[in-house]
């Protein structure tokens, strides 16, 4: 599978999403549809962006009991996205119970990953607010371990920690890496960041970028800048 960079729709309404996916006249990138739109519109949004001609990571982090998760997961296997997502703090059995309940009956379902720690969190905070001493790299890593031996298909890592990932759990365990930046754009709330070159450098499958194209002044070649960096 090749890389490809997902672009994070962090918009609260439908309007403001089509208003900024109608600038794309050639491409239909992959997109992301998180909490804040999917909240927002429900079903629906994902439904009309599908008909629009994209791939869609649904990214819902889900984290509940396991048959909890595994009847919202059948659920979300009928909106036909590419990748859905919950937190791998939820145990192996809840892993385990997501990916039965994304299965259709034909034996399909979108790509299961896991999110080991988020990129707004850094070792003093996993310290301070979720009481974890061990360092942050080995956190992610058994995270990334115990993902794979539930059946997931890869992990939501930070760019920082993507080619250990592979070393962990091989190549073809897939990394997802928010957290990119151009070298002369903001971090935002963001702490361990890379460019999308240096993610390509480190064996990043996928890049989710948000701002950094969103609140471009011109969104498609700023799309374009991280398909060259980290594509091409």
């Amino acid at each position: 599978m090749g890389r490809d960079v997902i672009i994070a729709c962090d918009f609260n309404s439908a309007e403001e999403t089509f208003k900024f996916l109608d600038n794309f006249k050639e491409e239909k990138p992959f997109l992301k549809i998180g909490m804040e739109l999917y909240y927002a519109e429900g079903p629906a949004i994902v439904r009309e962006i599908k008909r629009r001609g994209h791939k869609i990571f649904l990214d819902l982090k889900l984290h509940d009991i396991p048959n909890t998760v595994k009847k919202a997961m059948a659920v979300l296997s009928n909106l036909d996205v590419d990748i859905c997502n919950l937190h791998a703090a939820g145990t192996v059995a809840m892993m385990e119970a997501a990916k039965e309940g994304l299965t259709r009956a034909d034996g399909t379902r979108p790509l299961l990953i896991a999110v080991t720690q988020l990129t707004s969190t850094d070792q003093a905070s996993m310290e301070a607010d979720l009481l974890i001493k061990e360092p942050i790299d080995e956190v992610v890593m058994h995270y990334a371990q115990r993902a794979k031996e539930a059946g997931l298909d890869g992990v939501v890592c930070s760019p920082l920690e993507s080619s250990k990932v592979h070393e962990r759990c091989g190549n073809d365990f897939l990394t997802v890496t928010p957290g990119v930046r151009f070298a002369d754009g903001a971090k935002g709330d963001q702490k361990r960041v890379m460019t999308p070159e240096e993610a390509k450098k480190i064996g990043s499958d996928y890049i989710v970028v948000g701002r950094p194209i969103t609140q471009a002044a011109d969104p498609v070649e700023a799309y374009r800048r991280c398909v060259r960096e980290f594509v091409d």
